[in-house]
């Protein structure tokens, strides 16, 4: 019997992510937020006490002190940025903080290292399209953003994120729809049918700037009558069924991608 699994992240911890989580109480998912301590593209975080209130109903990850792109700074900043953001958040929250998620998805093997020698237990990109957990601990995939890409966004981020056999067949279920929310439909239904994962993340101000939160809410109400309840899994849940004896999670013998996004064999020079 094929069993689907669904978990779902949200990134940035802006503050309407308070909204987005009682939207997912209501459908009775849980979810994995992923909050920087602050972001220095201007929206705002979350304040501690809501960052609080928040830790005591779902699951929180770090993403980074100031939501700077690692790809983009030099190894001490990108070090600061990581084991500095990580520890300002557990002071906040006054727990452990065990996962991490690379800021707009842009890293390189330097920082692979990074994460793990700080502490975290496992770190999620953004690469799409996959319906399984991926093989590596501190590059965990998604299956697709709560966002109207066009379908021009969904090849490009297959060809750059590579990994093409695994996501070959969900770009195919996926591209032959045009409307974005039954791609989506078709994505979560090939998960079922292969008793894969379905991962789902977004970012609450992207809802709210486009005006997506009933759009999200049907969306939300569909997957929780295919999900049961045991199957709704937080990202750390989802890693800890499937972190099984031989699952690589030592980043010397990792994968790793360029600032582009490109896979490369570890051990190489990322361009």
């Amino acid at each position: 019997m094929n069993v689907l699994r669904m978990t779902i992240s949200v990134d940035d911890g802006h503050p309407l992510d308070l909204r987005l989580a009682a939207l997912l109480e209501r459908h009775g998912l849980p979810a994995t937020f992923y909050v920087p301590v602050s972001n220095r593209e201007g929206p705002p975080v979350l304040t501690g006490t809501q960052a609080r209130d928040l830790a005591q109903r779902f699951e929180i990850g770090s993403h980074t002190l100031s939501h700077r792109f690692l790809s983009d700074i030099d190894e001490r900043s990108a070090w600061r940025e990581i084991y500095d953001g990580k520890r300002a958040l557990e002071d906040t929250l006054g727990q452990r903080v065990h996962g991490f998620c690379y800021p707009g998805g842009r890293y390189r093997q330097v920082h692979l290292r990074q994460v793990r020698t700080a502490g975290f237990t496992f770190a999620r990109t953004t690469q799409n399209l996959r319906i399984d957990c991926g093989d590596h601990a501190f590059e965990l995939p998604t299956s697709a953003q709560f966002y109207p890409h066009a379908r021009a966004v969904w090849l490009r981020n297959f060809v750059s994120q590579r990994d093409w056999r695994q996501r070959a067949p969900a770009l195919g279920c996926t591209l032959r729809e045009s409307d974005w929310l039954v791609r989506l439909h078709r994505l979560l239904a090939l998960a079922e049918a292969r008793g894969g994962v379905f991962h789902l993340w977004c970012h609450s101000l992207d809802i709210e700037r486009l005006q997506l939160w009933q759009a999200l809410d049907r969306f939300l109400a569909h997957a929780a009558r295919r999900v049961p309840p045991p199957h709704r899994l937080t990202n750390g849940e989802l890693f800890g069924l499937t972190a099984a004896p031989g699952r690589r999670n030592d980043a010397g013998t990792m994968k790793v991608r360029d600032d582009r996004g490109l896979s490369t064999p570890s051990g190489s020079n990322a361009t």
